[in-house]
């Protein structure tokens, strides 16, 4: 998808001057201490690129939060949104409506296995709450299982079940929650040194947690097919099937989550495609419509199905598949299929980024490991490469760390950074050369880590 050069006026430089006024004014951002906060303007989006208050164009190297997998104004969705808004522009759920069920249509498609009923939601941390819900009433159980680095939203439930910082001034500690050491051979728990290790001491300590815990105390494990703002770390051969087969051993329901790595930005229209596995339930948001209309859901096996059949289930959202959301998410997946666009992410990773980041690793210090696959890739940044230190602590940044980030901008990218990672996580579509120049760019930031090694 190619972006002609666009001029920006100085209206639209004084609108979003007036824009970023009021915003300081009135709006309460999420994350953030308020008061100090600079949040960047952004004037416009097309394709891979965004203009900022100044009207500088950047390439847009984070997906915004790792959602726009077809990029900024597809004329695809666009013209669906604005076609749906002139036919039904909303409507309660109970009523059936065309785009909602050729949405659901289409993302039963491309799940794994039986996962053909859908219950949508507005984003992914609704879509969590309401498949551990789904998993408690259908087991009779409460306990839920969650890995460490991990991320699974911002509502209340979800951000305990998350595993990373962001859930410490949340975290209640009777809701149930109960946290394992995932497979992260980078920085193993275990002390592997090989992933073959990695795999048996995981999956043993896995099997301890579910004993220890108590089986049938246990509703569901979910996990991250390939964790996404924790550190797009891959799990080792084996662990995947491994968490599989305890979770049918035992009883508990196996949530995979899939909101950030799930509709292509892995390679594969779900990350658990990977390791040929299939869930009891499989969250979804973000790419789903490239997060064009705010839209999330939870894909739902035959026999969580049928608990529900006769039975009320006692949960739903007034915006519960949304017209304008859902027919989005049918341009969306029309135009992955039309386009090719899984397929792409595939070989953008094997043919440019892989490449491309293996050659940073080797050439620069800083550059501890580089993992990923598709479009999700992360480079993690370390002072030492024999002790591992990170350029910034875990649950935290650091002084080295952003002026890293600030090179990066400096250099016409938006990044996406989190703790002492940079991850690669462009749109799907994403012209080679672009991607090429943005790689090119993201290097004189590292040349800025490299100063910090020792």
């Amino acid at each position: 998808m190619t972006t002609e050069i666009t001029q920006i006026s100085d209206e639209l430089i004084a609108e979003g001057q007036r824009a970023y006024a009021l915003d300081r004014e009135h709006v309460f951002h999420s994350w953030q201490a308020q008061g100090a906060f600079t949040p960047m303007t952004v004037l416009k989006t097309e394709g891979s690129y965004v203009w900022d208050g100044e009207g500088n164009r950047l390439i847009d190297l984070s997906s915004q939060l790792v959602n726009t997998n077809i990029g900024h104004q597809h004329p695809k969705v666009v013209a669906a949104i604005q076609e749906q808004a002139a036919k039904i522009a909303t409507i309660a759920p109970q009523h059936v409506n065309d785009a909602r069920s050729q949405a659901a249509r289409l993302i039963a498609k491309h799940t794994p296995g039986d996962l053909n009923k859908i219950f949508f939601t507005n984003g992914g941390a609704d879509a969590v709450e309401h498949a551990v819900r789904m998993a408690r009433l259908h087991t009779g159980r409460r306990k839920v299982l969650s890995a460490y680095r991990s991320y699974h939203g911002g509502t209340h439930l979800a951000v305990n079940i998350t595993g990373d910082p962001r859930r410490f001034a949340s975290d209640a500690g009777s809701d149930g929650i109960v946290h394992f050491f995932p497979a992260y051979p980078y920085r193993s728990y275990f002390g592997s040194t090989t992933e073959a290790e990695e795999t048996t001491r995981a999956l043993r300590h896995l099997e301890d947690t579910i004993i220890l815990e108590g089986p049938d105390n246990i509703a569901a494990l979910i996990l991250e097919s390939i964790p996404g703002t924790a550190g797009i770390y891959l799990p080792p051969a084996g662990y995947m099937a491994g968490v599989r087969e305890l979770t049918a051993k035992y009883g508990i329901v196996y949530i995979a989550d899939e909101v950030m790595a799930g509709f292509g930005r892995s390679g594969e229209w779900f990350a658990v495609n990977h390791w040929d596995i299939t869930p009891d339930l499989l969250t979804f948001a973000k790419g789903v419509n490239s997060g064009y209309v705010p839209l999330g859901g939870v894909a739902i096996c035959d026999a969580i199905f049928e608990t529900f059949r006769e039975r009320v289930y006692p949960g739903g959202l007034t915006y519960s598949g949304h017209p304008l959301a859902c027919a989005a998410a049918v341009a969306t997946i029309e135009a992955m299929e039309e386009e090719q666009l899984v397929e792409n992410a595939k070989r953008l990773g094997d043919e440019i980024i892989g490449p491309r980041l293996a050659q940073f690793a080797a050439e620069h210090p800083s550059v501890g490991e580089v993992r990923g696959a598709g479009v999700f890739w992360a480079i993690e940044l370390v002072k030492n490469r024999e002790t591992r230190e990170p350029l910034a602590a875990y649950g935290g940044s650091s002084p080295e760390m952003n002026q890293v980030i600030a090179a990066a901008k400096a250099a016409g990218l938006l990044p996406f950074a989190n703790f002492n990672r940079l991850h690669v996580v462009p749109a799907m579509n994403i012209a080679d050369e672009v991607l090429i120049e943005a790689l090119d760019r993201l290097e004189q930031a590292l040349l800025v880590a490299d100063g910090f090694v020792h």
